[in-house]
């Protein structure tokens, strides 16, 4: 099945693009959700048309997460947590607590924009990166601290 999508998928595409995907992908996800339609001639004819639409809307989305990467790479967060022996964390920091965290400091971001390979278990400084626009990254300094 071709369709167009009309958002950026991971591992798939990026707006605009026309792909081939298997029939159940594209009736079951992508159709129902109105992340793709369907590959017609008219669509395909639209879809010209929109291309400079939406070249228009990505570059003012990437102005937009580049001023905000600016103003969050200035930041450097403290989170406190209770720890155990050997200064391991009762639980773990996760993405939405970095969020709170940032909020806190005026701030506001996405917690879906905050990349964790994996959640914090333990005391210590991190880097934590934030994928603001898929071509803007912008890092924060993360400090876990002992209640």
């Amino acid at each position: 099945m071709k369709v167009i999508l009309r958002e950026d998928i991971e591992n798939l595409g990026k707006s605009g693009e026309l792909v081939t995907v298997k029939d159940g992908f594209g009736r079951n996800f992508l159709l129902p959700r109105k992340k793709a339609v369907l590959a017609s001639e008219q669509n395909l004819r639209q879809l010209e048309h929109e291309k400079a639409v939406i070249a228009a809307r990505n570059a003012k989305l990437k102005g937009a997460a580049e001023e905000q990467a600016k103003k969050i790479g200035a930041i450097k967060v403290s989170i406190k947590r209770r720890v155990g022996d050997q200064d391991k964390l009762f639980g773990s920091v996760t993405a939405l607590d970095i969020a709170e965290a940032v909020a806190a400091e005026g701030q506001s971001i996405d917690r879906r924009h905050i990349h964790l390979p994996e959640p914090i278990k333990a005391l210590g400084n991190y880097e934590v990166e934030l994928r603001l626009h898929r071509d803007v990254i912008a890092k924060i300094k993360l400090e876990v601290l002992p209640e």
